[in-house]
């Protein structure tokens, strides 16, 4: 296994981590960003690894972005949606050296980071993002999207602090993404617990039903229990009791199952 860090700006903190296979038969394998949460003040680095190696472990180049925070630009929003674009773009760009097919391009983002890949999915083919990001939209188009236990807008619970609210943005609704979804939306996984006490389902309810109604390509899977930020909701990314739940787990697979399929 290779391991490359690359920061996307020379007067920016952010970075795309990347854990590659090497094959000398010349093999492309599919790809997949990981966009971790973190309330948008930070990101869990050992759980932002853990989840890209078990991605890895299913045949995948797998990445995880460590993009801006508040306190490194203000507003926040939309800097860490404009570097997941260029992250996208980083991974074609250098698709042949890093042996991925750059058609099989997934991003997984988690609470906040599903807020960023959210409004990312929205906004990818728009030509106002791709002249903020001198981006194309061949450049950053991606094959699907998941959403993990998402943030979509601050109109379904979080955040609840007006405050912290302005410093993402000095326009809500600008990042309400349930209200931007599109019909060039690519195909959504999103899964979330209903008992969710910090960001409400109703996040990824809305959300879901915003990309049916443009008839995107929707999987959606409600899990009964389990609290916020479970990742891979195993005994790996388990961080305190009632965190490793093995039926909450089965997203995992379910996810690999369905990007197979739109593969097929």
């Amino acid at each position: 296994m290779e391991i490359i860090t690359k920061r996307l700006a020379d007067d920016s903190s952010a970075y795309l981590k990347g854990y590659l296979r090497a094959n000398d038969s010349g093999k492309d394998y599919p790809a997949i960003i990981i966009v971790p949460g973190g309330s948008y003040t930070h990101i869990p680095e050992q759980q932002a690894e853990d989840l890209a190696m078990a991605w890895f472990a299913k045949g995948y180049q797998a990445f995880y972005l460590r993009y801006s925070f508040v306190g490194e630009t203000t507003p926040l929003l939309p800097t860490p949606i404009v570097e997941l674009a260029q992250s996208m773009a980083l991974l074609k760009a250098n698709a042949a050296a890093w042996q991925l097919a750059d058609d099989k391009i997934a991003v997984a983002g988690f609470s906040v980071g599903g807020h960023i890949v959210a409004l990312f999915n929205d906004l990818w083919a728009q030509p106002a993002f791709n002249r903020r990001a001198g981006t194309t939209p061949d450049q950053i188009k991606p094959q699907a999207v998941i959403l993990g236990y998402p943030v979509i807008t601050p109109a379904a619970g979080f955040p609840t602090d007006n405050q912290v609210l302005a410093s993402w943005t000095t326009d809500p609704a600008s990042i309400a993404a349930d209200k931007l979804v599109t019909p060039d939306n690519v195909p959504t996984f999103i899964w979330a617990t209903s008992s969710d006490p910090l960001v409400p389902v109703q996040n990824a309810l809305s959300y879901a039903q915003a990309s049916l109604d443009q008839h995107v390509d929707t999987d959606l899977h409600l899990f009964h229990h389990g609290p916020h930020g479970l990742a891979l909701a195993n005994d790996v990314t388990a961080w305190k009791p009632g965190t490793a739940l093995p039926h909450v787990a089965h997203w995992l697979d379910l996810a690999h199952e369905w990007l197979t399929e739109l593969s097929d």
